[in-house]
Protein backbone atom coordinates (compact mmCIF):
# COMPACT_ATOMS: atom_id res chain seq x y z
CA UNK A 1 0.00 0.00 0.00
CA UNK A 2 1.23 3.21 -0.56
CA UNK A 3 2.32 6.01 1.55
CA UNK A 4 -1.00 8.53 0.38
CA UNK A 5 -3.01 4.95 0.90
CA UNK A 6 -1.92 4.68 4.77
CA UNK A 7 -1.94 8.34 5.32
CA UNK A 8 -5.70 8.78 4.12
CA UNK A 9 -6.62 5.41 6.23
CA UNK A 10 -5.07 6.72 9.30
CA UNK A 11 -7.11 9.82 8.70
CA UNK A 12 -10.36 7.82 8.26
CA UNK A 13 -9.92 6.21 11.40
CA UNK A 14 -8.74 9.47 13.47
CA UNK A 15 -12.38 10.69 12.06
CA UNK A 16 -14.30 7.79 13.37
CA UNK A 17 -12.64 7.70 16.29
CA UNK A 18 -13.14 11.28 17.02
CA UNK A 19 -16.98 10.91 16.07
CA UNK A 20 -17.23 7.51 19.00
CA UNK A 21 -16.03 10.78 21.46
CA UNK A 22 -18.66 12.56 20.16
CA UNK A 23 -21.40 10.52 20.29
CA UNK A 24 -21.01 8.20 23.29
CA UNK A 25 -21.94 10.91 25.85
CA UNK A 26 -25.33 11.50 24.14
CA UNK A 27 -26.09 7.34 23.63
CA UNK A 28 -25.26 6.68 26.90
CA UNK A 29 -27.46 9.38 28.67
CA UNK A 30 -30.56 7.94 26.20
CA UNK A 31 -29.39 4.07 27.20
CA UNK A 32 -32.68 4.11 29.94
CA UNK A 33 -34.89 5.33 27.21
CA UNK A 34 -34.10 2.31 25.16
CA UNK A 35 -33.98 0.26 27.91
CA UNK A 36 -37.56 1.26 28.69
CA UNK A 37 -38.95 0.30 25.19
CA UNK A 38 -41.75 -2.13 24.49
CA UNK A 39 -40.28 -5.49 25.40
CA UNK A 40 -42.30 -6.86 21.97
CA UNK A 41 -39.85 -4.85 19.71
CA UNK A 42 -36.76 -6.64 21.55
CA UNK A 43 -38.55 -9.76 20.99
CA UNK A 44 -39.09 -9.17 17.22
CA UNK A 45 -35.83 -8.15 17.57
CA UNK A 46 -34.10 -10.75 18.55
CA UNK A 47 -35.90 -12.59 16.07
CA UNK A 48 -34.73 -11.41 13.72
CA UNK A 49 -30.67 -11.50 14.91
CA UNK A 50 -31.23 -15.36 15.17
CA UNK A 51 -32.51 -15.61 11.43
CA UNK A 52 -29.79 -14.08 10.66
CA UNK A 53 -27.15 -16.11 12.30
CA UNK A 54 -24.76 -15.54 9.17
CA UNK A 55 -23.87 -11.67 10.15
CA UNK A 56 -20.67 -11.50 12.15
CA UNK A 57 -19.98 -10.81 15.69
CA UNK A 58 -19.96 -6.89 15.34
CA UNK A 59 -23.32 -7.08 14.64
CA UNK A 60 -24.66 -9.19 17.53
CA UNK A 61 -23.23 -6.84 19.88
CA UNK A 62 -26.06 -4.72 19.92
CA UNK A 63 -28.19 -7.42 21.01
CA UNK A 64 -26.28 -9.44 23.53
CA UNK A 65 -28.76 -9.82 26.48
CA UNK A 66 -28.17 -8.81 29.75
CA UNK A 67 -29.93 -10.45 32.06
CA UNK A 68 -31.22 -9.21 35.04
CA UNK A 69 -32.68 -11.27 37.58
CA UNK A 70 -33.36 -9.52 40.24
CA UNK A 71 -36.14 -7.85 37.93
CA UNK A 72 -39.30 -9.99 37.75
CA UNK A 73 -40.54 -7.64 34.14
CA UNK A 74 -37.14 -8.40 32.27
CA UNK A 75 -37.39 -11.69 30.66
CA UNK A 76 -33.79 -11.94 29.34
CA UNK A 77 -34.07 -8.16 27.48
CA UNK A 78 -31.08 -6.64 26.50
CA UNK A 79 -30.34 -3.26 27.66
CA UNK A 80 -27.46 -0.95 26.75
CA UNK A 81 -24.19 -0.66 28.84
CA UNK A 82 -21.46 1.85 27.77
CA UNK A 83 -19.15 -1.36 27.46
CA UNK A 84 -21.81 -2.55 25.08
CA UNK A 85 -21.61 0.81 22.98
CA UNK A 86 -17.61 1.25 23.42
CA UNK A 87 -17.92 -2.43 21.42
CA UNK A 88 -20.15 -1.58 18.61
CA UNK A 89 -18.34 1.76 17.62
CA UNK A 90 -14.95 -0.05 17.78
CA UNK A 91 -16.36 -3.15 15.70
CA UNK A 92 -17.72 0.05 13.19
CA UNK A 93 -14.28 1.03 13.69
CA UNK A 94 -12.79 -1.59 12.46
CA UNK A 95 -15.48 -2.26 9.45
CA UNK A 96 -14.85 1.28 8.41
CA UNK A 97 -10.91 1.03 8.05
CA UNK A 98 -10.52 -2.47 7.18
CA UNK A 99 -10.61 -1.02 3.23
CA UNK A 100 -8.65 1.31 1.78
CA UNK A 101 -10.37 4.97 2.18
CA UNK A 102 -8.79 8.43 1.02
CA UNK A 103 -10.44 11.83 1.94
CA UNK A 104 -11.60 11.84 -1.76
CA UNK A 105 -14.28 9.25 -0.65
CA UNK A 106 -15.92 11.47 1.56
CA UNK A 107 -17.30 14.24 -0.71
CA UNK A 108 -17.51 14.63 -4.22
CA UNK A 109 -15.17 16.87 -5.85
CA UNK A 110 -13.15 17.17 -8.95
CA UNK A 111 -9.78 15.56 -7.92
CA UNK A 112 -12.53 12.09 -7.71
CA UNK A 113 -12.22 9.84 -11.04
CA UNK A 114 -14.27 10.79 -13.78
CA UNK A 115 -16.25 7.72 -13.74
CA UNK A 116 -17.26 8.90 -9.78
CA UNK A 117 -18.36 12.28 -10.86
CA UNK A 118 -21.92 13.41 -11.52
CA UNK A 119 -22.84 13.04 -15.47
CA UNK A 120 -19.20 11.53 -15.91
CA UNK A 121 -17.18 14.89 -15.02
CA UNK A 122 -18.93 16.62 -17.96
CA UNK A 123 -19.61 20.19 -16.84
CA UNK A 124 -23.79 20.67 -18.16
CA UNK A 125 -24.51 24.81 -17.83
CA UNK A 126 -27.73 26.00 -16.69
CA UNK A 127 -30.24 26.73 -19.44
CA UNK A 128 -30.35 30.58 -19.20
CA UNK A 129 -33.30 32.97 -21.35
CA UNK A 130 -32.03 34.52 -24.39
CA UNK A 131 -34.47 37.68 -24.33
CA UNK A 132 -34.90 39.92 -20.84
CA UNK A 133 -36.92 42.52 -20.08
CA UNK A 134 -35.15 45.83 -18.19
CA UNK A 135 -36.93 46.71 -15.80
CA UNK A 136 -37.35 50.52 -14.60
CA UNK A 137 -37.08 49.86 -10.65
CA UNK A 138 -34.36 51.73 -8.62
CA UNK A 139 -31.57 50.15 -10.31
CA UNK A 140 -33.51 48.32 -12.72
CA UNK A 141 -33.62 44.39 -12.84
CA UNK A 142 -33.57 41.81 -15.86
CA UNK A 143 -37.01 39.55 -15.89
CA UNK A 144 -36.16 36.83 -18.14
CA UNK A 145 -38.90 35.49 -20.28
CA UNK A 146 -38.55 32.52 -21.85
CA UNK A 147 -38.77 30.99 -25.78
CA UNK A 148 -42.04 30.24 -25.86
CA UNK A 149 -42.99 34.38 -24.61
CA UNK A 150 -40.86 35.89 -26.88
CA UNK A 151 -42.80 35.81 -30.00
CA UNK A 152 -45.81 36.85 -28.16
CA UNK A 153 -43.74 40.21 -26.64
CA UNK A 154 -42.65 40.93 -30.51
CA UNK A 155 -45.93 40.71 -31.22
CA UNK A 156 -47.07 43.07 -29.09
CA UNK A 157 -44.81 45.64 -29.80
CA UNK A 158 -45.46 45.34 -33.67
CA UNK A 159 -49.34 45.80 -32.82
CA UNK A 160 -47.86 49.09 -31.93
CA UNK A 161 -48.34 48.99 -28.51
CA UNK A 162 -45.01 49.83 -27.42
CA UNK A 163 -43.07 49.33 -24.36
CA UNK A 164 -44.03 51.18 -20.75
CA UNK A 165 -41.06 52.85 -18.97
CA UNK A 166 -42.73 52.57 -15.82
CA UNK A 167 -41.34 50.04 -13.19
CA UNK A 168 -43.44 46.64 -12.94
CA UNK A 169 -42.28 46.18 -9.68
CA UNK A 170 -42.91 49.35 -7.57
CA UNK A 171 -42.86 49.34 -3.46
CA UNK A 172 -46.29 49.87 -2.77
CA UNK A 173 -46.86 46.85 -5.03
CA UNK A 174 -44.45 44.26 -4.13
CA UNK A 175 -46.02 41.74 -1.63
CA UNK A 176 -48.87 42.21 -3.90
CA UNK A 177 -46.81 40.89 -7.06
CA UNK A 178 -45.17 38.20 -4.91
CA UNK A 179 -48.34 36.69 -4.09
CA UNK A 180 -49.32 36.97 -7.84
CA UNK A 181 -46.16 35.12 -8.99
CA UNK A 182 -46.60 32.37 -6.37
CA UNK A 183 -50.10 31.82 -7.33
CA UNK A 184 -50.49 32.39 -11.29
CA UNK A 185 -46.90 31.81 -11.90
CA UNK A 186 -44.77 33.10 -14.59
CA UNK A 187 -47.16 33.39 -17.20
CA UNK A 188 -49.49 36.13 -15.74
CA UNK A 189 -46.02 38.37 -14.97
CA UNK A 190 -45.31 37.84 -18.90
CA UNK A 191 -48.77 38.89 -19.40
CA UNK A 192 -48.72 41.76 -17.52
CA UNK A 193 -45.18 42.67 -18.99
CA UNK A 194 -47.03 42.48 -22.60
CA UNK A 195 -49.96 44.15 -22.40
CA UNK A 196 -48.70 47.31 -20.93
CA UNK A 197 -47.07 48.92 -23.32
CA UNK A 198 -47.21 52.52 -25.03
CA UNK A 199 -51.37 52.25 -25.39
CA UNK A 200 -54.17 49.99 -24.40
CA UNK A 201 -54.63 46.92 -26.00
CA UNK A 202 -58.25 48.02 -26.95
CA UNK A 203 -57.34 51.84 -28.29
CA UNK A 204 -56.99 52.84 -31.41
CA UNK A 205 -54.39 54.49 -32.86
CA UNK A 206 -55.29 56.40 -36.00
CA UNK A 207 -53.73 59.70 -37.02
CA UNK A 208 -51.29 60.99 -34.41
CA UNK A 209 -49.99 57.79 -33.39
CA UNK A 210 -46.89 56.08 -34.70
CA UNK A 211 -44.55 53.30 -32.75
CA UNK A 212 -40.32 52.34 -33.42
CA UNK A 213 -38.28 49.70 -32.69
CA UNK A 214 -34.52 50.48 -32.37
CA UNK A 215 -31.85 47.73 -32.50
CA UNK A 216 -28.75 48.60 -31.21
CA UNK A 217 -25.86 46.81 -33.26
CA UNK A 218 -22.84 46.02 -33.60
CA UNK A 219 -21.43 46.50 -37.33
CA UNK A 220 -18.95 44.14 -37.49
CA UNK A 221 -21.13 40.88 -36.03
CA UNK A 222 -22.97 39.39 -38.30
CA UNK A 223 -24.72 37.20 -35.82
CA UNK A 224 -26.41 40.57 -34.99
CA UNK A 225 -27.78 40.87 -38.38
CA UNK A 226 -29.56 36.91 -38.07
CA UNK A 227 -30.74 38.04 -34.51
CA UNK A 228 -32.55 41.33 -35.80
CA UNK A 229 -34.09 39.61 -39.19
CA UNK A 230 -35.03 36.74 -36.05
CA UNK A 231 -37.17 39.38 -34.13
CA UNK A 232 -38.26 41.42 -37.01
CA UNK A 233 -40.10 38.21 -38.51
CA UNK A 234 -42.12 38.05 -35.59
CA UNK A 235 -42.76 42.03 -35.14
CA UNK A 236 -44.08 42.03 -38.40
CA UNK A 237 -46.33 39.31 -37.77
CA UNK A 238 -49.17 41.47 -37.06
CA UNK A 239 -48.80 44.02 -39.65
CA UNK A 240 -50.42 43.21 -42.81
CA UNK A 241 -51.76 46.20 -44.92
CA UNK A 242 -50.24 48.77 -41.91
CA UNK A 243 -47.05 50.76 -43.23
CA UNK A 244 -43.93 49.73 -41.78
CA UNK A 245 -40.22 50.64 -42.76
CA UNK A 246 -36.53 50.22 -41.79
CA UNK A 247 -34.02 52.80 -41.09
CA UNK A 248 -30.39 52.39 -42.00
CA UNK A 249 -28.05 54.48 -39.50
CA UNK A 250 -25.00 54.14 -42.06
CA UNK A 251 -26.66 54.89 -45.06
CA UNK A 252 -26.40 58.91 -45.59
CA UNK A 253 -29.69 61.00 -46.71
CA UNK A 254 -28.49 61.75 -50.13
CA UNK A 255 -28.57 57.91 -50.72
CA UNK A 256 -32.25 57.75 -50.34
CA UNK A 257 -32.92 57.68 -54.31
CA UNK A 258 -30.25 54.34 -53.86
CA UNK A 259 -32.40 52.92 -51.36
CA UNK A 260 -35.88 53.44 -53.44
CA UNK A 261 -34.41 51.55 -56.31
CA UNK A 262 -33.07 49.13 -54.64
CA UNK A 263 -36.24 48.22 -53.03
CA UNK A 264 -37.54 48.60 -57.19
CA UNK A 265 -35.34 46.45 -59.03
CA UNK A 266 -33.07 44.26 -56.28
CA UNK A 267 -29.97 45.65 -58.19
CA UNK A 268 -26.88 44.85 -55.64
CA UNK A 269 -24.59 45.87 -57.59
CA UNK A 270 -26.10 49.51 -58.32
CA UNK A 271 -26.69 50.06 -54.68
CA UNK A 272 -23.32 48.58 -53.96
CA UNK A 273 -21.47 51.36 -55.65
CA UNK A 274 -23.58 53.68 -54.99
CA UNK A 275 -23.03 53.80 -51.08
CA UNK A 276 -19.40 52.67 -51.40
CA UNK A 277 -18.15 55.11 -53.94
CA UNK A 278 -20.74 58.11 -53.69
CA UNK A 279 -21.78 58.03 -49.42
CA UNK A 280 -18.10 56.55 -48.45
CA UNK A 281 -19.89 53.76 -46.56
CA UNK A 282 -17.65 51.01 -45.36
CA UNK A 283 -17.42 47.82 -47.67
CA UNK A 284 -17.83 45.46 -44.56
CA UNK A 285 -20.92 47.40 -43.01
CA UNK A 286 -22.35 46.90 -46.80
CA UNK A 287 -21.61 43.06 -47.02
CA UNK A 288 -22.38 42.19 -43.29
CA UNK A 289 -25.92 44.12 -43.64
CA UNK A 290 -26.77 43.38 -47.23
CA UNK A 291 -28.86 40.23 -46.07
CA UNK A 292 -31.22 42.82 -43.97
CA UNK A 293 -31.25 44.97 -47.06
CA UNK A 294 -32.50 41.85 -49.16
CA UNK A 295 -34.79 40.90 -46.24
CA UNK A 296 -36.48 43.89 -46.04
CA UNK A 297 -37.08 44.35 -49.95
CA UNK A 298 -38.87 40.43 -49.89
CA UNK A 299 -41.14 42.13 -46.69
CA UNK A 300 -42.21 44.64 -48.81
CA UNK A 301 -40.76 47.05 -45.86
CA UNK A 302 -39.66 51.07 -46.80
CA UNK A 303 -36.19 51.85 -46.77
CA UNK A 304 -34.92 55.11 -44.82
CA UNK A 305 -31.54 56.79 -45.39
CA UNK A 306 -31.04 58.57 -42.06
CA UNK A 307 -27.29 60.01 -41.57
CA UNK A 308 -26.36 63.32 -42.45
CA UNK A 309 -23.92 63.59 -45.30
CA UNK A 310 -19.96 62.50 -44.53
CA UNK A 311 -18.74 66.02 -45.04
CA UNK A 312 -21.38 67.70 -43.09
CA UNK A 313 -20.33 65.72 -39.87
CA UNK A 314 -16.51 66.57 -40.78
CA UNK A 315 -17.19 70.17 -40.80
CA UNK A 316 -19.28 70.26 -37.72
CA UNK A 317 -16.30 68.63 -35.84
CA UNK A 318 -13.94 70.99 -37.16
CA UNK A 319 -15.29 74.10 -38.04
CA UNK A 320 -18.70 73.71 -35.00
CA UNK A 321 -22.23 73.67 -35.72
CA UNK A 322 -22.55 77.40 -36.78
CA UNK A 323 -20.31 76.39 -39.61
CA UNK A 324 -22.85 74.05 -41.46
CA UNK A 325 -24.66 75.39 -44.44
CA UNK A 326 -28.34 76.89 -43.13
CA UNK A 327 -30.07 74.77 -45.63
CA UNK A 328 -28.69 71.21 -44.87
CA UNK A 329 -29.10 72.47 -40.77
CA UNK A 330 -32.91 73.28 -41.60
CA UNK A 331 -32.69 70.07 -43.22
CA UNK A 332 -31.01 67.55 -40.34
CA UNK A 333 -33.19 69.93 -37.25
CA UNK A 334 -36.64 69.92 -38.02
CA UNK A 335 -37.11 71.07 -34.15
CA UNK A 336 -34.29 73.90 -33.50
CA UNK A 337 -35.68 75.28 -30.30
CA UNK A 338 -36.01 72.11 -29.02
CA UNK A 339 -32.48 71.00 -30.09
CA UNK A 340 -31.00 73.31 -28.26
CA UNK A 341 -32.91 73.33 -25.12
CA UNK A 342 -32.36 69.44 -24.71
CA UNK A 343 -28.67 70.66 -24.13
CA UNK A 344 -29.75 72.70 -20.96
CA UNK A 345 -31.31 69.47 -19.82
CA UNK A 346 -30.36 68.26 -16.38
CA UNK A 347 -31.33 64.32 -17.35
CA UNK A 348 -29.55 65.55 -20.89
CA UNK A 349 -26.51 66.13 -19.04
CA UNK A 350 -26.27 63.02 -17.34
CA UNK A 351 -26.63 60.96 -20.53
CA UNK A 352 -23.69 63.58 -21.85
CA UNK A 353 -21.50 62.72 -19.25
CA UNK A 354 -21.89 59.19 -18.66
CA UNK A 355 -22.58 57.68 -22.16
CA UNK A 356 -21.97 60.06 -25.02
CA UNK A 357 -18.60 61.38 -24.02
CA UNK A 358 -17.45 58.07 -23.10
CA UNK A 359 -16.84 57.32 -26.72
CA UNK A 360 -14.96 60.38 -27.70
CA UNK A 361 -11.35 59.68 -29.35
CA UNK A 362 -9.57 62.63 -31.00
CA UNK A 363 -8.77 62.96 -34.47
CA UNK A 364 -6.22 65.77 -34.29
CA UNK A 365 -4.37 67.48 -31.60
CA UNK A 366 -6.79 70.48 -31.57
CA UNK A 367 -9.89 67.96 -31.03
CA UNK A 368 -11.89 68.05 -28.50
CA UNK A 369 -15.13 66.59 -26.60
CA UNK A 370 -16.75 69.62 -27.52
CA UNK A 371 -16.15 68.88 -31.01
CA UNK A 372 -16.97 65.49 -30.92
CA UNK A 373 -20.57 66.10 -28.84
CA UNK A 374 -21.44 68.86 -31.25
CA UNK A 375 -21.13 66.13 -33.81
CA UNK A 376 -23.04 63.49 -32.30
CA UNK A 377 -25.89 65.51 -31.94
CA UNK A 378 -26.16 66.64 -35.44
CA UNK A 379 -26.18 63.03 -36.18
CA UNK A 380 -28.67 62.13 -33.60
CA UNK A 381 -31.21 65.06 -34.61
CA UNK A 382 -31.51 64.06 -37.60
CA UNK A 383 -31.80 60.47 -38.03
CA UNK A 384 -34.28 61.00 -35.93
CA UNK A 385 -36.39 63.49 -37.83
CA UNK A 386 -36.01 61.79 -40.98
CA UNK A 387 -37.79 58.83 -39.14
CA UNK A 388 -40.51 60.91 -37.01
CA UNK A 389 -41.21 63.10 -40.23
CA UNK A 390 -42.03 59.37 -42.29
CA UNK A 391 -43.93 58.19 -39.33
CA UNK A 392 -46.26 61.52 -39.27
CA UNK A 393 -47.24 61.50 -42.46
CA UNK A 394 -48.75 57.63 -41.92
CA UNK A 395 -51.01 56.76 -39.50
CA UNK A 396 -50.21 53.71 -36.72
CA UNK A 397 -47.13 52.75 -38.81
CA UNK A 398 -43.90 51.17 -37.46
CA UNK A 399 -40.11 52.19 -38.15
CA UNK A 400 -37.62 49.73 -37.24
CA UNK A 401 -33.97 51.77 -37.12
CA UNK A 402 -30.83 49.88 -37.15
CA UNK A 403 -27.86 51.51 -35.27
CA UNK A 404 -25.09 51.67 -33.66
CA UNK A 405 -25.04 50.34 -29.46
CA UNK A 406 -23.91 54.09 -28.31
CA UNK A 407 -26.31 55.86 -30.51
CA UNK A 408 -29.00 54.33 -28.79
CA UNK A 409 -28.09 52.95 -25.09
CA UNK A 410 -29.80 54.69 -22.28
CA UNK A 411 -32.26 55.87 -24.41
CA UNK A 412 -30.76 60.06 -24.76
CA UNK A 413 -29.37 59.42 -28.26
CA UNK A 414 -31.56 58.57 -31.67
CA UNK A 415 -34.61 57.18 -29.46
CA UNK A 416 -34.81 59.41 -27.11
CA UNK A 417 -35.30 62.79 -29.76
CA UNK A 418 -38.39 60.42 -31.69
CA UNK A 419 -41.11 61.43 -29.59
CA UNK A 420 -40.26 65.28 -29.04
CA UNK A 421 -40.16 65.60 -32.64
CA UNK A 422 -43.38 64.04 -33.52
CA UNK A 423 -45.12 66.49 -31.39
CA UNK A 424 -43.83 68.79 -33.22
CA UNK A 425 -44.24 68.10 -36.47
CA UNK A 426 -47.76 66.92 -36.02
CA UNK A 427 -49.18 69.34 -33.25
CA UNK A 428 -48.70 69.23 -29.14
CA UNK A 429 -52.49 68.42 -28.93
CA UNK A 430 -53.02 65.91 -32.18
CA UNK A 431 -50.19 63.57 -31.50
CA UNK A 432 -49.95 60.80 -28.90
CA UNK A 433 -46.39 59.95 -29.23
CA UNK A 434 -44.79 59.50 -26.08
CA UNK A 435 -41.35 57.88 -24.85
CA UNK A 436 -43.01 54.99 -24.64
CA UNK A 437 -43.95 54.36 -27.99
CA UNK A 438 -40.36 53.63 -28.51
CA UNK A 439 -38.89 50.64 -27.37
CA UNK A 440 -35.29 50.16 -27.60
CA UNK A 441 -33.35 46.70 -27.90
CA UNK A 442 -29.69 45.75 -27.63
CA UNK A 443 -28.70 43.03 -29.53
CA UNK A 444 -26.05 40.38 -27.84
CA UNK A 445 -24.62 43.15 -25.84
CA UNK A 446 -21.17 43.04 -24.17
CA UNK A 447 -20.65 44.61 -20.46
CA UNK A 448 -17.58 46.94 -22.26
CA UNK A 449 -20.65 48.13 -25.01
CA UNK A 450 -23.03 49.20 -21.94
CA UNK A 451 -20.01 50.92 -20.16
CA UNK A 452 -19.54 48.65 -17.34
CA UNK A 453 -16.61 48.29 -15.86
CA UNK A 454 -17.24 45.04 -14.36
CA UNK A 455 -17.85 41.61 -16.19
CA UNK A 456 -21.70 42.45 -15.63
CA UNK A 457 -23.74 44.14 -18.04
CA UNK A 458 -24.61 47.86 -16.50
CA UNK A 459 -28.21 48.54 -16.67
CA UNK A 460 -28.72 52.29 -15.62
CA UNK A 461 -26.68 55.36 -16.55
CA UNK A 462 -26.00 56.06 -12.51
CA UNK A 463 -27.12 55.87 -9.28
CA UNK A 464 -26.21 58.83 -7.33
CA UNK A 465 -28.40 60.58 -4.77
CA UNK A 466 -28.52 63.35 -6.72
CA UNK A 467 -29.22 61.52 -9.94
CA UNK A 468 -32.33 59.65 -9.04
CA UNK A 469 -34.93 61.85 -10.02
CA UNK A 470 -33.27 60.84 -13.56
CA UNK A 471 -32.20 57.47 -13.66
CA UNK A 472 -32.44 55.89 -17.08
CA UNK A 473 -31.78 52.09 -18.03
CA UNK A 474 -30.07 50.85 -20.36
CA UNK A 475 -31.92 49.75 -23.14
CA UNK A 476 -35.88 48.39 -22.56
CA UNK A 477 -35.09 44.82 -23.92
CA UNK A 478 -31.87 43.06 -23.86
CA UNK A 479 -31.64 40.14 -26.65
CA UNK A 480 -29.30 37.27 -27.27
CA UNK A 481 -28.73 35.00 -30.34
CA UNK A 482 -27.64 32.00 -27.48
CA UNK A 483 -27.34 31.67 -23.76
CA UNK A 484 -25.71 34.34 -22.43
CA UNK A 485 -22.74 33.89 -19.64
CA UNK A 486 -23.97 33.57 -16.17
CA UNK A 487 -21.46 36.32 -15.14
CA UNK A 488 -23.14 39.09 -17.35
CA UNK A 489 -26.16 39.17 -15.86
CA UNK A 490 -27.03 40.94 -12.87
CA UNK A 491 -29.59 41.96 -10.95
CA UNK A 492 -32.00 39.17 -12.00
CA UNK A 493 -35.64 38.60 -10.84
CA UNK A 494 -36.65 35.05 -10.80
CA UNK A 495 -40.79 35.91 -12.55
Amino acid sequence: MSSTTTISTLSCRILVVALMAVLVPFVTAFSPILSSSSSSSRIIHNNNLRRKSAFDDSTRIYSVPNENTNDPNENSESSFSRRDILQSFSSLAILTTSQPCTALDILPTPLQPRERRSNGGIYTPAKRCTAYLVDSTIPPTLVPFKAQREAAILKTIGAGLGTSKDPYLSEALTLNNIAKKTVFGSVGLAQDVIFRGGKKKDEKGGAGYASFVCFGVDYGEEEDVSLAMGLMENILAPRRNVETALGLEFVPQSMQGALDQFRNDGNEGSLKEALLVNAQVKEDVFNTYLPLLQYARSKKLSLLALSPEPSDLRTVRSEGLQSLNIDRRSQYVKDAQGFINLTQDEKFKLYTDRSLLKDFVPLTEKDGPGDYFAERILHHEACASVVASWAMERPDSLVMLVSEMKDVRYMGGINGRIPRICRVLRGEGECSVDESAVTTILLNPSAEETLSGSQYLRLEIGTAPKNLAYQTKVADYIWFSKMPKVNLLNRMMNP
